[in-house]
């Protein structure tokens, strides 16, 4: 994605932040059948392709050429592989959720965001997969597949990463070094009106972060696993930067616009934000701040009804291969899970130097999301954490009341 493509610029926002408006579907989908549906089961060999294939996505995360002819890996999938793509487009992770949850609905495969991801787990909505059947899994980025897997069983194929970083305009902030920048009132307050924040729940992550080393009796470990004392905690760490904060940002687009025009100097960005910018000359930088970082991995996970496995494993092949991972990163402005995306002449190397592809270094810094929950996880046997649905209350009474 390059700063004149503005229309990629939303695109990859919706991505994400499942803002924008959906985009137009490939066909109708047959996710749309009403015919009570049995379980899919792991498996174990392939046979030939069904002719047929329903994907469940948020705007952007596939393109078939409508929205630019230059961007589409779908036709060439469907000449092929004989599989033709039906695919469902949604506003919002929750209404992905709610579809891939529908028993009366039979979806082949689901490109999740990680809140997505968990509730589906939790609701057994998706199957194990088999990474023996996807050629180049083990070519995709360690740390990501392993996210994905729950006792030994894989669960979802890396598609593609990101970070979320702390920046600033380098003319008006000097080097920050915590997320007290962002979320110390004596800090904020210095840069009052000219703050930015990402509008999303998950963003009460990093004012965890920023509590895990400010106040230890809270004994924060995990910043996507609250309890509600905590969670409160986090809440009202955002209350009291909210006089401060200039604007929520939804599209990716709005952040970089803000930086570009001078309403904003420090707040939470994507390497995308950060590459545009300096790309158009704009001196900004993006750090990760000593508590750490947070970051998120999108994955394309197999529906518990599917109906077209074999078309869903060569679906999987074709978009963990190293050229269309190259596709997929530069439409939508993240980072690739295949780092052999960067190799020979597919990615530009200034690209995967901003996206940190294949940097084990940087990865290591990173605390990937995962969607909160009731059961803590972990090593933890608590069962009093809170789940997505609270954290999304607290975001609206911190930020919005």
């Amino acid at each position: 994605m390059r700063l004149k493509a503005t229309g990629r610029v939303k695109v990859a926002a919706a991505l994400v932040a499942a803002t924008a408006l959906a985009a137009a579907g490939l066909g109708a989908c047959s996710g749309g059948d009403k015919k009570p549906a049995g379980v899919a089961k792991v498996a174990s060999t392939l046979g030939p392709g069904e002719g047929m294939l329903n994907l469940l996505t948020l705007p952007g995360s596939v393109e078939s050429g409508s929205t630019d002819p230059r961007v589409d890996w779908v036709t060439p999938f469907q000449e092929r592989t004989g599989c033709k793509i039906g695919l469902k487009v949604v506003k919002t992770p929750e209404e992905m959720a709610d579809l891939l949850s529908d028993k009366d609905r039979r979806y082949d495969g689901v490109a999740a965001p990680p809140e997505v991801a968990g509730r589906l787990l939790e609701e057994n909505q998706v199957v194990p997969i088999n990474p023996d059947l996807v050629d180049g899994y083990k070519k995709l980025e360690p740390k990501l597949r392993k996210l994905l897997e729950r006792d030994g069983k894989h669960y979802g194929i890396p598609y593609v990463w990101g970070s979320n970083l702390l920046m600033y305009d380098t003319r008006a902030v000097p080097p920050p070094a915590s997320w007290a920048a962002l979320f110390d009132p004596a800090q904020a307050r210095r840069y009052s009106g000219k703050i930015i924040m990402r509008d999303s729940p998950l963003a009460i992550a990093e004012a965890a972060l920023y509590l895990r080393g400010k106040e230890r009796k809270l004994k924060i470990r995990d910043p996507y696993s609250l309890t509600p004392a905590q969670l409160a905690a986090a809440g009202r760490v955002l209350a009291k930067q909210r006089p401060y904060v200039g604007e929520y940002w939804e599209l990716p687009a709005d952040a970089v616009s803000a930086f570009a025009g001078g309403r904003a100097v420090l707040g939470e960005a994507w390497p995308y934000n950060v590459d545009v910018l300096n790309r158009a000359a704009k001196p900004v930088q993006g750090v990760v701040p000593s508590e750490g970082a947070t970051g998120w991995v999108d994955a394309w996970m197999i529906g518990a009804r599917a109906q077209h496995p074999n078309c869903m494993y060569q679906w999987l092949q074709w978009t963990a291969s190293p050229d269309v991972q190259q596709q997929v990163s530069e439409w939508t402005g993240v980072a690739p899970a295949n780092p052999q995306a960067c190799s020979g002449d597919r990615l530009k190397s200034g690209f995967c130097a901003a996206y940190h592809v294949g940097d084990r270094g940087y990865l290591d810094k990173i605390i990937f999301a995962h969607a909160p929950s009731k059961a803590c996880g972990g090593e933890s046997e608590e069962k009093d954490c809170t789940d997505y649905a609270a954290w999304t209350r607290t975001w609206i009474q911190s930020t919005k009341a």
